[in-house]
């Protein structure tokens, strides 16, 4: 198998079926820090707009994907940090208009004050966008943003982009018991998504381990009685499923094996394996879902381990 530089996947998603992960900053380069990451800690936080990697770089691979017979239901600007500091994402997503797959821009929304951010992910057939705080007390509690971020021009900059794009606007308001999920505080959060109008709203909480320890999930219960605070309505999204995809289930198994020898780091996994970050995130979260593996904190590094049982995956 051909090995990418900026490509991963496709891997199995939520919300998007199949999908092609393009990665278009080195890892954990970001502008928050949000304390429910699953990715861990940022590593450079930072608001700088560069090239980070070259745009022929990251064309030449999504050719050389489809002439080698690549298929996926999307292909995802996500990756380990967040997309929109690359000054040329924009020239990615046109690219993708020359292919027959569809294109989704997974932002923070950190940089949607700028008009030629806008421009850029207009471009996109879908842009999801992270929404989570209602003030900027709370934005720099939960995100953790780079000092010179503001919330109030994050929301201006969204409802501009809202009547500006001819494609889907998703937002997604990911929970966290004690610190968002109040209903004073959703109906806060609820109030600025009727001003931007977004096409979906879905709703999350913790199901991997977060950047941080208190990050505590919402039960089910809890995120069904919040959903009526949401128009349009709110949608609770699951864990994806592995049940019919046997090269997923496989990538599970050898992890699995692999921390039966001795506990690991998310990055100790993607390491060994050759495997993008992101993709190794969803495996580990399925093994957790079905309680395979637990973790275990040492300083401010997460291992996880096997649980003692007698069932195999």
């Amino acid at each position: 198998m051909k090995k990418y530089q900026c490509l991963f996947g496709p891997v199995p998603s939520r919300r998007f079926g199949r999908s092609l992960g393009v990665d278009l900053t080195p890892f954990k380069t970001c502008s928050f820090d949000c304390v429910f990451c699953q990715l861990g800690r940022t590593a450079q936080k930072t608001c700088e707009r560069k090239e980070y990697v070259p745009i022929d770089l990251v064309t030449n691979e999504i050719k050389s994907w489809l002439e080698t017979g690549g298929a996926a239901d999307y292909i995802t600007l996500s990756g380990s940090g967040e997309p929109t500091l690359h000054s040329g994402f924009g020239s990615v997503l046109k690219y993708l208009k020359k292919t027959a797959i569809p294109s989704v821009l997974l932002t923070n929304g950190s940089t949607m004050d700028f008009p030629e951010v806008r421009d850029a992910a207009s471009y996109a057939d879908v842009v999801k966008v992270s929404l989570s705080a209602w003030d900027q007390l709370s934005f720099e509690r939960i995100n953790r943003p780079q000092r010179k971020l503001q919330f109030k021009k994050i929301i201006g900059g969204l409802k501009k982009f809202s009547k500006q794009h001819k494609g889907e606007l998703w937002i997604e308001v990911f929970l966290l018991f004690g610190m968002n999920s109040m209903p004073e505080q959703v109906k806060k959060i609820a109030d600025h998504l009727k001003e931007i109008k977004p096409d979906r709203i879905h709703l999350n909480t913790v199901v991997r381990p977060p950047a941080e320890d208190f990050a505590s999930a919402l039960s089910k219960n809890r995120m069904d009685s919040l959903k009526s605070f949401f128009d349009p309505a709110a949608e609770i999204i699951s864990e994806f499923s592995t049940n019919h995809e046997k090269n997923v289930r496989a990538n599970e198994e050898i992890i699995f094996s692999m921390l039966k020898r001795r506990p690991c780091t998310i990055e100790q996994i993607s390491d060994g394996f050759g495997l993008h970050i992101n993709e190794v995130s969803k495996y580990l979260g399925k093994l957790m879902q079905s309680k395979h593996i637990h973790t275990i904190f040492k300083k401010t590094d997460v291992y996880y381990t096997p649980v003692i049982k007698k069932d195999k995956i």
